[in-house]
């Protein structure tokens, strides 16, 4: 069991009158065998910002990914857009939070690519003219515009992992969470997936061990341990605390590759 530090506000980038887009305050959550997951989590999160998720195995992480949504819903508040996570708003919740599970397989199940991209607006009850015009737009987004008969099942993991994120760009989101989205990849995948979502113009939570991808692709990192925020602030300044991070798990990125800069 890792030392827990204090809660540490590092040149946090929103101010407290900002209307955050996200906002989750004072969360709680244990799993039915009496895990407790999350202890009075808060964080709030700027329209634009790309901000890295962090911390252990166990420490929370993909539990607070799966409230965002009401996948899960513990106790506390969560809002996304001002709109409160609940029973009667989860069809527009779901609709603006877009959340990209590590492994792509748990997302793709249609016989072609197309099918499962448009799986998402055929539900919204759009017609098939605007359904066709997301699909289109998702798969250029993510450079995959030529795979629309391509069985999933025989694409890469890289593929795999542009195709799932194709599906929730095709609900025209407002926040993209992901869980571990660099994990399985090849060096070429990983640092072709890091500069597409570096090219996203959308706000990001992204959850991941990944210290060199937190490096390239994020301003803001909010780190956790034991079901608690316990730092929050600039890349810049978090990444380069070797022993807060060695506190809580974690590595600078120069030592994840084995070589200092």
């Amino acid at each position: 069991m890792s030392m827990l530090l204090p809660n540490l506000q590092v040149d946090a980038p929103l101010s407290a009158d900002s209307a955050p887009l996200l906002l989750l305050d004072d969360l709680h959550f244990a799993y039915p065998d009496g895990h407790v997951a999350l202890c009075g989590v808060s964080l709030r999160i700027a329209r634009g910002e790309k901000v890295a998720l962090v911390g252990p195995n166990g420490a929370g992480k993909s539990t607070l990914l799966l409230h965002l949504n009401g996948i899960l819903r513990g106790k506390g508040r969560v809002e996304v857009a001002g709109m409160p996570v609940n029973e009667r708003t989860l069809p527009q919740v779901r609709a603006r939070v877009g959340l990209v599970f590590q492994n792509p397989d748990d997302q793709l199940f249609s016989p072609t690519v197309f099918e499962d991209v448009a799986f998402g607006p055929l539900h919204m009850g759009l017609t098939v003219g605007e359904v066709r015009a997301r699909v289109e737009r998702a798969l250029a987004m993510v450079g995959m515009n030529a795979y629309h008969e391509r069985h999933p099942y025989h694409l890469s993991m890289g593929e795999k992992k542009r195709i799932a994120i194709a599906t929730v760009l095709a609900m025209e989101p407002e926040i993209l969470a992901f869980d571990e989205p660099s994990a399985g990849l090849d060096p070429r995948a990983r640092r072709g997936l890091i500069a597409l979502l570096r090219d996203l113009p959308l706000t990001m939570l992204v959850s991941t061990h990944d210290m060199a991808m937190v490096q390239e692709l994020c301003d803001r990192m909010v780190i956790m341990d034991e079901g608690r925020v316990v730092a929050d602030g600039r890349v810049t300044t978090l990444i380069n605390d070797e022993a807060l991070l060695e506190a809580h798990g974690l590595e600078t990125p120069w030592k994840e590759r084995g070589v200092r800069d």
